[in-house]
């Protein structure tokens, strides 16, 4: 399967919440949510009960399109949260946060997570001081994330960071501003995901 590359606004509305994919963008009146609250296509404005399996399969859809995943990727992650010791769906939100194209648009390093991917891609981004250029390189407590001394000089990432001065941190990360550096101090929660996930109902879909 290959990576969606349509209109991403119509992911949102098909989900019915902000995926928060297109950066500024989802803060404004602009939103496709806000203008169109209903899912794309021609039946999107009428409503439909949905089933329990239906439930399920939305919450693991919308997880994964907000975190930018395939399917595939997906259940690799379900796979590993459930040999960890713990919650499984408590595991699998902390693999996907911690997926290194996630953390640098936490940062602010990028506008969007489909941005921060393609800023990963063309190494941009140094882990514990060698260049990591893919994006599900999973981070771990105590590793560092920097901008590469060279991409320092760039106006987009200048910009990007400028503009996203103001933006909350998560409190498992630790940012120095003027260094362009930054450390995970903690593992991630379910309560410093600004997208509400269900994660139950994931579990759920996958034992089946």
């Amino acid at each position: 399967m290959a990576r969606y590359t349509g209109a991403v606004c119509k992911l949102c509305r098909r989900e019915g919440t902000k995926l928060f994919l297109k950066g500024d963008r989802c803060y404004t009146d602009k939103c496709a949510i806000t203008k169109r609250a209903f899912a794309p296509g021609q039946h999107g404005q009428s409503r439909k009960k949905v089933s329990e399996y239906g439930t399920q399969l939305r919450e693991k859809q919308k997880t994964r399109r907000y975190y930018g995943v395939l399917e595939s990727q997906f259940a690799k992650y379900f796979d590993m949260a459930e040999k960890m010791p713990g919650v499984t769906g408590e595991n699998l939100i902390q693999l996907l946060e911690r997926r290194l194209d996630n953390v640098v648009a936490r940062l602010g390093f990028a506008m969007s997570r489909p941005e921060a991917r393609q800023l990963v891609t063309h190494r941009h981004f140094t882990v514990n001081g060698r260049i990591v250029n893919i994006p599900s390189y999973i981070l771990k407590v105590g590793d560092v994330i920097a901008v590469k001394d060279k991409s320092r000089q760039s106006e987009k990432i200048k910009a990007v960071v400028e503009a996203n001065a103001s933006k909350p941190i998560a409190k498992w990360l630790d940012l120095d501003k003027d260094k362009l550096e930054a450390r995970v101090i903690a593992l991630p929660t379910k309560e410093d995901i600004e997208l509400p996930i269900e994660e139950h109902l994931i579990v759920e879909l996958y034992s089946k």
